[in-house]
């Protein structure tokens, strides 16, 4: 029997993911309507940010969605400057966001959905966070999609890169680098877009996919022949 404490504590959205085949598989489906509580999660936090003039930039898989590559995820990540964190807690926490735990600075949940967000302080450094080339942007620096400032492409590549270069368990960043260059079939010459400490790396990525075709993907076979 639950305590009531137990009773009173809400179920955190990727626990409910877990425990339920039904709403895992119904939150799939409306993710790629654009319609999940993940989806909610951003439109009601992007409209709150904006109507504060607290700027940020969306990242990780959601800014993957806004360019054109659908991948299922369970939170939300933005990036903002240390003194637009500082305006989000003093005016959010409370009304309408927690913390994640006691203590938590950069972690949070939307307290409707359950949604986990993530804030990124801008200046960082991906994967080991060290100091590299690449860095967290400005908030500043977004692009408009789709009602959402969203880091761009080539920074959010380029992020991607330096993130799995630097740390063994960001591997998964070169995995999606890879994939988003097959989904949104991104050119060779993309890679002079990029900052010169991962433009290797996306070239090298660019010939895995583009030179070793999987010999059962007939488009892909074919895409080949005619740039040969």
């Amino acid at each position: 029997m639950k305590l009531p404490s137990d009773m009173d504590t809400p179920i955190e959205y990727e626990a409910k993911i877990r425990q339920s085949p039904e709403f895992a598989l119904r939150e799939l489906s409306e993710h790629f309507d654009y319609n999940n509580a993940v989806w909610r999660t951003l439109q009601r936090l992007a409209k709150a940010l904006d109507e504060a003039n607290i700027p940020y930039m969306l990242v990780g898989a959601m800014a993957l969605n806004q360019h054109g590559y659908e991948r299922a995820t369970t939170d939300v990540n933005l990036i903002m400057t240390a003194g637009g964190l500082a305006q989000f807690r003093e005016q959010f926490l409370g009304r309408g966001y927690r913390p994640q735990f006691d203590g938590a600075q950069k972690t949070f949940r939307d307290t409707d959905t359950q949604v986990r967000i993530e804030v990124i302080v801008s200046g960082g450094y991906p994967g080991d966070d060290k100091p590299k080339p690449v860095s967290f942007p400005d908030p500043s620096e977004a692009i408009l999609l789709k009602n959402v400032r969203v880091v761009s492409l080539e920074k959010l590549i380029e992020l991607k890169l330096a993130s799995g270069l630097s740390a063994a368990h960001r591997l998964k960043d070169l995995a999606d680098t890879q994939e988003m260059i097959r989904a949104l079939n991104l050119p060779l010459e993309f890679a002079s877009k990029l900052d010169s400490s991962v433009h290797d790396e996306y070239v090298r990525l660019w010939h895995t996919i583009n030179d070793a075709a999987d010999p059962y993907d007939e488009e892909a076979q074919m895409k080949r022949a005619k740039r040969d």
